[in-house]
Formats: structure tokens, C-alpha cells, sequence
């Protein structure tokens, strides 16, 4: 079946306007959800309930408020809401050509695909290969559901991507965490660049890795809906604390486990090397069991 199109757009590209269609680049719907029912089954509607009355409040007589001090708040009726709109516009304006590695990925939201639409075909085509021969992306504007939104338009083989970025304001700074930076030795860095370099990798291929835990659960629902009982897993108990593990002995351990014995290095004085602001001390990663939250 075809994807549906969200939208046709317009990308402007100096005195080039190409029109194009948008869609969706994820798929949500196959996450698993649970309902909330009663315990006979039904199902069960959402009520607001105001704290003062204690009584239900119909949509109609809801308004939205912003709390610019603690329970204190300025009222807006729909009409200025809607005056506080961007106004919805299907013309994307690229604004700059910036090289396509200089966008953070911390700065991605939502990702889309645009395609050509009609008579949109030699244009787009020409765009896409002159940011592939440039190494750049494009930065543009667009407003779309009363909202403005930054978007980055980079080249992929077949087509090109329209990523919803997020505004600097959105974005955390790792500085709050105040990360103490700790110098390394030139003997752990070594190690740690070895075991780097045996796990290494030409590419990311996605089609390695599975949900497990999705599949856990689809597995769970189908022995439910055959009428077997679902039993819960011992916990495993996890000792905290008390045991201080050699980084260098860790190192070397996790070397010769991948098959490759470890170079023996000769012990040295730390080095000035220290640790950047978005990085940390190489350590042995530690395994992560999941777990999932039960429905109400």
C-alpha cells in the first residue's frame, strides 16, 4: 500500500519553488499499548474534576490559563488563542546552506521524507545532488498546526529527509551536570582504544537489532489471549557497592573476553589528557535490564 502524504509543501530555494509532498519517515503504530478498563472489562472515559467544586466540568466550560505565579493565572478565550497562531503556510523557506555534520543530533525531533510532486521532479533532483556534491543541508523555516518550526532538508540516497529540529531553548546544556573531569593514563587509553577498536564497525545496520522487549510482550499477549498465565521472572538480586574494580585489570579483561589479548602496557604517570565536556572516563559498560510498566 502506498504511503499517504501529511501535507503538499513548497520549498523555496532562491528563485526556485519546489513543490513537494510530505510524509512521515517513523511508524508509531506498532507500538504496543495497553487500555485502561475496568476490572469487568469496560472501557473507561477521561472527566476533569475541579479542585474547588469537586465537580465535573463539561468542555464547554473549560478555558486555558497560564500560572505566572503559584495558583495565580491570566485566562485566554479560544479567539485569542487563535490570535497567537503562526499563521499555517505550506512554502518552506531555506534561509542557509550549512555543512551537514554541523547540526547536533541532540538538536532532532521529528523526522519526515519529502518527494517530489508534480513537475517537482528535475528541481528536487537537482537540489538533492548539489547538497550530496557540497557535503551541506539545508536550514529552513516553516509553520505548520499554529506553530513556526526550524527544519534541516539533508541528502539521503533516494530521496531527502525533512528533520523537525528542536530551538536552542529546548535543548539542555551537559555543562549543568558539572561533570568532574578526571585525567587518564596513557596505558588505560591505550586499552580503551584497543577494545574500541575490536568492536568496531563500518556502519550502523538497524536490521541487527531488535525491540526485545516489544517481542517479550506480543509473545506474553498471545499466550494470555490463548489462556495461559502470565508468571513473573525471580528478580535478580544486584549487589551495590563495595567491590572497587581495576580499570585496568576491567580493560584487559574485556579485551582478552572479545578473544584479543590485551597489550601488556607499562604502568605511567597520568597523562595532561582529560576528559571533554561531552565525554567520560572509559569504563566497561555495565548491562541494563529493562523493565516494563504495569497497566493500571
Amino acid at each position: 500500500m502506498p504511503a499517504r502524504s501529511l501535507a503538499s509543501l513548497s520549498l523555496s530555494f532562491g528563485l526556485v519553488s519546489i513543490p513537494v509532498k510530505l510524509y512521515t519517515a517513523t511508524e508509531t503504530s506498532s507500538a504496543v499499548r495497553f487500555n485502561l478498563l475496568s476490572k469487568e472489562g469496560a472501557r473507561l472515559k477521561q472527566q476533569y474534576v475541579s479542585e474547588q467544586t469537586q465537580k465535573v466540568v463539561d468542555r464547554a466550560d473549560m478555558v486555558k490559563g497560564y500560572e505566572f505565579e503559584k495558583d495565580r493565572f491570566v485566562t485566554f478565550s479560544p479567539d485569542e488563542l487563535k490570535a497567537l497562531e503562526e499563521s499555517a503556510s505550506h512554502m518552506v523557506d531555506i534561509v542557509a546552506f550549512i555543512p551537514e555534520r554541523s547540526v547536533d543530533p541532540l538538536y532532532f525531533d521529528k523526522a519526515y521524507f519529502i518527494a517530489p510532486d508534480k513537475r517537482g521532479g528535475k528541481p528536487y533532483s537537482l537540489l538533492r545532488e548539489a547538497m550530496s556534491k557540497t557535503g551541506r543541508c539545508a536550514i529552513a523555516k516553516w509553520a505548520s498546526k499554529g506553530k513556526s518550526h526550524i527544519v534541516q532538508i539533508r541528502p539521503v540516497e533516494g530521496g531527502l529527509v525533512f528533520q523537525q529540529l528542536l530551538f536552542a531553548d529546548e535543548v539542555r546544556n551537559i555543562a549543568e551536570l558539572h561533570i568532574e573531569e578526571v585525567a587518564v593514563s596513557d596505558a588505560e587509553l591505550k586499552l580503551a582504544i584497543q577494545l574500541i577498536e575490536q568492536a568496531s564497525e563500518d556502519q550502523y545496520d538497524p536490521a541487527q537489532y531488535k525491540d526485545e522487549e516489544k517481542v517479550r510482550i506480543l509473545a506474553a499477549i498471545d499466550a494470555k489471549i490463548a489462556g495461559k498465565q502470565i508468571v513473573s521472572p525471580e528478580p535478580v538480586e544486584v549487589t551495590a557497592g563495595g567491590q572497587v574494580i581495576d580499570l585496568m585489570d576491567a580493560l584487559r579483561a574485556s579485551l582478552s573476553k572479545k578473544g584479543l589479548p590485551a597489550t601488556k602496557a607499562k604502568a605511567a604517570e597520568p597523562s595532561t589528557r582529560r576528559a571533554g565536556k561531552r565525554g567520560t572516563a572509559p569504563s566497561e559498560p555495565t548491562p541494563i535490564r529493562r523493565t516494563t510498566k504495569k497497566s493500571a
